[in-house]
This record gives structure tokens, sequence and C-alpha cells, in this order.
């Protein structure tokens, strides 16, 4: 049930990244950046929408289908800071509390 309400919410994430124009028809591609060392995270990867698509949303799939989600997630908090004095701030309220949602998910999972 936790894998299912996981992968729940990154399809809500994906949806509302495509609803606020975040999303890239034609993304680089920063997987082979990443195995490569080009980029170790999510600084490396401008813009962040980049990273969120092309990194964080097919790990965090993979890592649920593969049972090998991590302890703990704070990928809200990598977006507040990227949104918080952002121009945009505003437009991405919503993907935020969805990201919020999928750290809650991942955190509450395991015993602390």
């Amino acid at each position: 049930m936790l894998f299912k309400s996981i992968l729940q919410q990154l399809n809500a994430i994906e949806s509302e990244m495509k609803r606020i124009g975040f999303w890239s028809s034609t993304p680089p591609d920063l997987q082979s950046q990443l195995q490569s060392g080009e980029i170790k995270s999510f600084l490396d990867a401008p813009p962040f929408e980049l990273w969120l698509q092309c990194i964080f949303i097919p790990n965090a799939r993979k890592a649920t289908q593969n049972d090998t989600l991590p302890d703990q997630s704070q990928v809200s908090l990598m977006a507040t800071r990227q949104y918080n004095y952002h121009s945009i701030a505003e437009k991405a309220q919503p993907l935020l509390t969805l990201l919020e949602d999928f750290d809650a998910l991942i955190n509450n999972a395991t015993p602390n």
C-alpha cells in the first residue's frame, strides 16, 4: 500500500509540474551526466525543475519499485530553498505541498 501511495504521489508531482509549465518536453540526459559524475546533486543541474524531472522522479520510481527507498527525504526542503525568493514561488506552492507530502510518506514509513 505504501509503495502504491508513493507512486501515486510521484504521478501527482509530475502532473503538477506539467500543469504549471515546469516539465520539459525535450529534457537533457541528466541521468548519464549523473552517472559520469558531471552532476553530483541538484545544485549541479540547473534548473531545479530539470533535476526533479530527470533525476528525482525516475530515481524515486525505481527505488519504490525495487523496495530501496531511503530512510528520509528532504526534497521539499530543497524545493523550498529554490522557490523561497524566486519570482515563481506562488506558482510553485502546489508543487511544494506535493513534495512535502512525498517527504512525509517516506519519513513516516520507517521508524526513527
